[in-house]
This record gives structure tokens, C-alpha cells and sequence, in this order.
């Protein structure tokens, strides 16, 4: 099977909310497809341990949030490589609660749907909700959606390792999608290891001589 015919496949970029005892939660997804016309229809799947998925099996509630090309990195950082258990991810983004107080981003969306779990089916490592949609609201023409392609090829950020989409080449052990970056003190190549090179702490260091972050360029 040739694997790298996932990638020609259209994916979007979203943020997937609901809200536990009046306090949201939320995470990034890429999975995110309409099934149904009448009633109007969404699938997403989300990692078993998904904070956000369990608050979503708890409330019944979802609010899909449709990423567009102005949000942050340090959104998709936020949403994608933190985990809601430990981390109050809404503390500096600007959001506001639906009737039924879930969260919609107040910028760097193009619209949401605010949704009804219609169906939980188990996965070995995910859960598939069937959402009906019963609000939403697009943010006019002058979005542009984010898509996956977009994230990867322009924004350079990874991706999350729970994330349920289909891996890249470099987390299946092959040649890196985005930029390689190598110190140029000691030519050490980074791998990844420790998340995209970009979300790295400004006090990183080359593991190998020790030099600053700052020393690392892109290698042609």
C-alpha cells in the first residue's frame, strides 16, 4: 500500500470545544467532515484520552471552530501540543461562550457549529462522534480557511503526536515534511525529538556542543 496517497487528501484546520462545569475546553483536530445534508451532519475523531473528547461524551455538546489562515502558531501551540488536564488553555485567548457555553474564538476563525452528539463509536485508540449541527455562523468571505497542506507547507508546525490524521513521512521514520534544522557551530541535525523546532523554549541548547537556539539555521 502506498501510504503517501493520504496526503493528497483535502483536510481543514479546527478547533474542537466543549466545556466541563462551565469551563471550556478544547483541542486542534484535522478530522472534521460532513456526512449529512438534512439534518445537517459532522463526523470528528479525537484521540481515546482527548481531554476535550471527554467532555464532549460527558456534555453532548461540540463546537467546531474552522481555523483560518490568520490564526496564531502560538494558537495552534497552545491547542495541539498542551494538554487541557494540566493546562488552562483559554487563559490568554480571546473567546466567547455560545447559549450553551461553549467556546468560539473571538479571531482566526471563519465560522463554527455549534453541534449534538448523535452517535460515540469506540476505536481502539479513538472516538468518532456524528455531531448534528444546530447553529452556526460564518465570519464572511474575507477568511481563508486553514488548510492542512497550508499548516505544513507554510506555518511549519508538526504535528501533534495524539493528533488522530494520518502521520506525515518523518513520524513514520522517514524524511522530514517541514524544515531541518542544524546547528551551525557543531552541524548537529535536530530531530525532532522534542517537538517541532519552533515551539523549542529560547533556552535550548544544541545537545551535542551546547550551543544557543539562536545558532540553528534551516538546511537547503
Amino acid at each position: 500500500m502506498n501510504e503517501s496517497a493520504f496526503f493528497d487528501l483535502t483536510y481543514g484546520m479546527f478547533l474542537l470545544g466543549s466545556s466541563v462545569d462551565g469551563k471550556p475546553v478544547g483541542c486542534i483536530v484535522n478530522t472534521v467532515t460532513q456526512i449529512g445534508n438534512q439534518p445537517p451532519l459532522l463526523s470528528v475523531s479525537v484521540n481515546s484520552g482527548s481531554n476535550t473528547g471527554a467532555a464532549i461524551k460527558s456534555s453532548g455538546l461540540a463546537v467546531v471552530n474552522v481555523l483560518s489562515q490568520a490564526a496564531p502558531m502560538s494558537l495552534i501551540q497552545t491547542f495541539g501540543f498542551q494538554s487541557g488536564k494540566d493546562t488552562d488553555k483559554f487563559s490568554d485567548i480571546a473567546w466567547v461562550p455560545t447559549d450553551d457555553d461553549l467556546p468560539v474564538l473571538e479571531e482566526g476563525i471563519c465560522g463554527w457549529f455549534e453541534c449534538r452528539v448523535k452517535q460515540t463509536v469506540e476505536f481502539p485508540n479513538q472516538t468518532l462522534f456524528i455531531l448534528e449541527v444546530f447553529e452556526s455562523e460564518r465570519l464572511g468571505d474575507h477568511e481563508t480557511p486553514m488548510t492542512y497542506a497550508y499548516y505544513q507547507m507554510v506555518m511549519k508546525g508538526g504535528v501533534p503526536k495524539a493528533a488522530p490524521g494520518h502521520r506525515l513521512p518523518e513520524e513514520e521514520g522517514g524524511p522530514p515534511a517541514g524544515p531541518r534544522y542544524f546547528c551551525s557551530v557543531c552541524n548537529y541535525e535536530y530531530d525532532g525529538s522534542e517537538g517541532p523546532f519552533e515551539f523549542l523554549p529560547p533556552d535550548w541548547i544544541c545537545p551535542r556542543c551546547g550551543a544557543p537556539k539562536s545558532k540553528f539555521m534551516i538546511r537547503t
